[in-house]
C-alpha cells in the first residue's frame, strides 16, 4: 500500500459521511429551496464513486448490498406511481397532496407527495450514474 492510498482511504471514510449528509439535506430541502431529487441523486452517487475510487470495487460492492440497476427501476416505478395514482382518484396527473405532521424532537414537518416523486428521481439518478461509472470502469454493477 502506497502512502497516498492510505491518505485517500482515511479521508474517504470521513468525506463520504459528509457527502451523504449533504445529499440528504439537498433532497429534503428541495421542495422549498434549491435542490431536490436530481441534484441529491448526483451528490449521493458521488459518495459511492469516491468509495469505488478509494477502495477495491469488488469489496465495496460486497459491503453494500445494493443492486444499482434494480435501484433505478424501483425509482422509476416510484416516480411513475406518484404521477399516475392521482388519476385513479379523479385528480390531475402529478396532483400534489400536502400534510403538516408533528414528530417528536422535530416538531411540525411539512410532508408532500412530491417528496415521493423526488425520492424516485433520486434513486433513478443514483442507479444510472453508478451503473454507468461501473460499466465504464469494467466492474459489475
Amino acid at each position: 500500500m502506497k502512502e497516498n492510498d492510505l491518505v485517500l482511504k482515511t479521508v474517504t471514510r470521513v468525506v463520504v459521511f459528509i457527502i451523504l449528509t449533504f445529499g440528504f439535506y439537498l433532497f429534503f430541502a428541495g421542495h422549498n429551496n434549491p435542490g431536490g431529487g436530481f441534484i441529491a441523486g448526483l451528490v449521493l452517487s458521488s459518495a459511492f464513486i469516491l468509495m469505488f475510487l478509494a477502495f477495491d470495487v469488488k469489496k465495496v460492492l460486497e459491503a453494500l448490498p445494493i443492486d444499482f440497476r434494480k435501484l433505478m427501476i424501483v425509482g422509476a416505478l416510484l416516480s411513475l406511481a406518484t404521477a399516475i395514482v392521482p388519476v385513479f382518484f379523479g385528480k390531475n396527473i402529478l396532483y400534489q397532496e400536502d400534510w403538516n405532521v408533528t414528530f417528536p424532537y422535530f416538531g411540525e414537518v411539512h410532508l408532500s407527495t412530491i417528496t415521493l416523486f423526488e425520492a424516485g428521481i433520486a434513486l433513478v439518478v443514483v442507479g444510472v450514474v453508478v451503473t454507468t461509472i461501473l460499466s465504464l470502469s469494467g466492474g459489475r454493477s
